[in-house]
């Protein structure tokens, strides 16, 4: 549904995006991670069709977002960073405007207006100027103004900025449900609610992308091996040689709980599931198994290990568009 090929984007002697390549399939909704100063919001941008390319190559929906920008754009539903609302008009004149503009026939704008209310928690504020919303409902009506022609691409620059812990996640629920029916990119500096709300990941670090995959592969790539942690109850040093030599097994460390139980982590090879060997040599010696489950990193430890040597860099902020 989106297809980015070898995008890059530079500004003089600054490039901001730099050979960037990843594919998002039909339905699918895709975390768009970087520290600040990385491309996120650049790349973004000439998704939209908001600026252009200087290399490169963007595919929406079928549709070439250079040689076919207006066809793109119709598919293409944009929340930027500083939503786009006219301070003037109250919520449902907004509304109601962007719906006339982005090509909804006329008979359907009123009933689409109401659904992305509804759907967005902004109902209640349909009368009330954009000017005198909180940033909260801002942020909100801009999440409806994306939705209003149920465009095939949603593409959202920090859609939760500004919401309170509620309406934090309503907006991940809503944006959860639009899954398979939108295909969706997500910018956001919440690294939980990629977690809890995204199928997969790409990492953007200095305007390349250093990691495009799901939190759990990523897991398993960094760290080249399976990691299970186990909590036994038994005492002695008999436990790390009897787990050592299950087939598979790279690694025991033992940890004393003040409990009196212990606390083990095991390393197997990738392509290894040693959890029934491991049960079967705790279980078959008598010692009670209180625990097993497997260790992830979590994305907070992968985007860390990823972007870290970039970090240490004073990042450089992204150039504003220049109106023509």
């Amino acid at each position: 549904m989106i297809e980015v090929q070898h995008l890059t984007k530079r500004y003089g002697p600054f490039t901001a995006v730099d050979d960037v390549t990843f594919r998002v399939e039909a339905g699918e909704i895709l975390g768009f991670l970087g520290p600040n100063g990385a491309g996120k919001t650049t790349t973004m941008r000439i998704i939209t069709g908001y600026m252009p390319a200087t290399e490169g190559k963007v595919i929406v929906a079928g549709h070439d977002v250079f040689e076919a920008p207006i066809e793109a754009k119709k598919r293409t539903g944009y929340l930027p960073e500083t939503p786009p609302l006219y301070p003037d008009m109250t919520v449902r004149d907004y509304l109601t405007f962007v719906a006339r503009i982005k090509g909804v026939a006329g008979r359907e704008v009123r009933g689409r207006v109401d659904d992305v209310m509804k759907r967005t928690h902004v109902a209640d504020m349909a009368s009330r100027h954009c000017a005198k919303l909180s940033k909260g409902y801002r942020q909100r009506v801009g999440l409806a103004q994306a939705l209003i022609n149920n465009p095939d691409v949603l593409i959202l620059d920090e859609p939760t900025a500004g919401l309170d812990p509620k309406q934090i996640i309503e907006t991940r629920q809503l944006i959860k449900e639009l899954g398979g029916s939108h295909t969706t990119v997500l910018s956001t500096h919440i690294l939980p609610e990629v977690s809890q709300t995204c199928h997969r990941v790409v990492i953007i670090s200095k305007g390349r992308v250093v990691a495009v995959d799901t939190p759990e592969n990523l897991t398993a790539r960094l760290r080249g091996s399976e990691t299970m942690f186990l909590q036994v109850a038994a005492t002695g040093g008999e436990i790390e040689p009897a787990l050592a030599g299950i087939p598979g097994v790279t690694r025991v460390a033992v940890t004393p709980s003040g409990d009196g139980t212990l606390g083990v982590e095991v390393d197997s090879a990738r392509g290894h599931d040693v959890r029934r060997d491991l049960a079967a040599a705790i279980v078959g010696r008598g010692w009670g198994l209180l625990e097993l489950r497997p260790m992830r990193m979590s994305l907070e430890d992968i985007f860390l290990h990823l972007t870290t040597d970039e970090s240490t860099v004073e990042a450089q902020p992204e150039p504003e568009a220049v109106d023509a």
